[in-house]
């Protein structure tokens, strides 16, 4: 845990869903005391310019999760990689199916900065991992978790459901396991197919939860984005 904040609010991984600065500006003000990280996508990415949401999130107190998931030839993998560290995100992220040789291109040029790589989408139905993978979703994990850790890499992203099988493989303690498909019992489950509670995912081995609609946009009953965080926060000291 050391490469991680050991309060339950470091735990949270806000994703900003969002296609401008400006829908952005209220959350990550507002957040940013509360939670441990902001993940940038690539719709965010794409609609204003990486350099300036990284720039936009720092100025107003956040640190960058960059998930740009990098997947390509070692040689691009590995430049991209150093260009995303120079802009000092806390962490960014390359397909596990990319390769070792990529992944290692991806460690290579990380500097201070924490690789992560994604093993298996968590909106797969388990009939669409065979199709794209040739096997079921846990082995396939499995398999590219041994990669990552192969590659060097500090952590993997996979479903709250291969947490436990994960759990079980010594040789992966010290990956870092951060997982999407978080859901707190009050939030709508939305497309995201594998799901657990925080609480559950923490217990069950996560190290960082990715949790998006259920603080951004919380249900009437929960209050704010920040009592959301809050709440989600509460739930993950209590187990840890």
């Amino acid at each position: 845990m050391s490469k991680w904040g050991m309060e339950a609010k470091d735990r949270i991984i806000v994703a900003l869903d969002v296609d401008s600065l400006d829908k952005a500006r209220s959350l990550v003000e507002s957040l940013a005391p509360h939670v441990g990280c902001f993940k940038v996508g690539l719709e965010l990415l794409t609609a204003v310019g990486a350099h300036k949401v990284i720039e936009f999130v720092h100025s107003l107190g956040g640190q960058v999760f960059y998930d740009g998931k990098f997947d390509d030839i070692p040689n691009t993998v590995g430049g991209a990689a150093k260009t995303v560290v120079g802009f000092n995100v806390k962490m960014f992220n390359v397909h596990a199916s990319a390769g070792v040789e990529a992944m290692m291109a991806t460690v290579a040029n990380k500097g201070q900065s924490l690789v992560l790589a994604v093993t298996v989408l968590t909106s797969l139905e388990e009939n669409n991992v065979y199709l794209i993978f040739g096997g079921p979703s846990k082995a396939k994990v499995l398999q590219l978790a041994r990669d990552a850790k192969l590659a060097g890499c500090d952590g993997i992203i996979c479903s709250p459901q291969e947490l436990e099988l994960l759990g079980k493989q010594k040789e992966l303690d010290s990956l870092l396991k951060v997982t999407p498909g978080v859901r707190p019992e009050w939030a709508a489950i939305g497309d995201q197919k594998r799901i657990m509670t925080p609480a559950e995912a923490i217990k069950a081995g996560a190290t960082a939860l990715v949790i998006g609609r259920p603080i951004t946009k919380p249900p009437t009953e929960i209050g704010t984005p920040v009592d959301a965080a809050k709440r989600i926060a509460d739930e993950i000291a209590a187990v840890l």
